[in-house]
């Protein structure tokens, strides 16, 4: 019951900062990776994946679904991207923090590339540079002291 709870303040917690938008150009750049981020250190990947895949999606409903149904698409790939970096992030915090900044920078855009334009993508990859560095930054800050009061309120959350 407690991870469900956890899973449900994590995905809310991505839906407000889907509210807050980062005025880059798109309507779905926003701060809905730093919850997610977190789901996936505290929650574990499935966790993880949970919160990252939802948290896009309803970050991309508030912007007006610029992409339209690509955002079904780009939240799978979120859901993934969240998965990876929670393991990448055990091994070592700075190899999990640089896969998600590039993943989610480089990577996660190159299918449109292909399917809009390479102007698309060259428009777009700038403005998630500058959003995944912002939900990196809030992520560090915020991570440590969410985990120290969850386990020092409740029992360790194991994923």
């Amino acid at each position: 019951m407690k991870r469900f709870v956890l899973l449900a303040l994590f995905v809310s917690l991505s839906a407000v900062g889907g509210f807050i938008k980062i005025p880059l150009g798109l309507g779905s750049i926003a701060l809905d990776a730093a919850p997610a981020l977190a789901a996936s250190i505290i929650l574990g990947p499935l966790g993880g994946a949970v919160v990252g895949g939802l948290g896009h999606f309803l970050s991309a409903l508030t912007g007006g679904f610029p992409l339209g149904p690509f955002h079904l698409f780009i939240a799978g790939e979120m859901a993934l991207l969240y998965a990876i970096f929670y393991y990448l992030y055990s091994i070592q915090k700075w190899i999990g923090s640089i896969f998600f900044w590039f993943g989610n920078s480089l990577l996660l855009p190159l299918p449109f590339y292909f399917l809009m334009s390479a102007a698309f993508y060259y428009t777009l990859v700038p403005a998630l540079l500058i959003g995944s560095v912002i939900n990196l930054i809030l992520f560090m800050v915020v991570v440590p002291k969410l985990s120290m009061l969850i386990r020092s309120n409740q029992e360790v959350v194991k994923p």
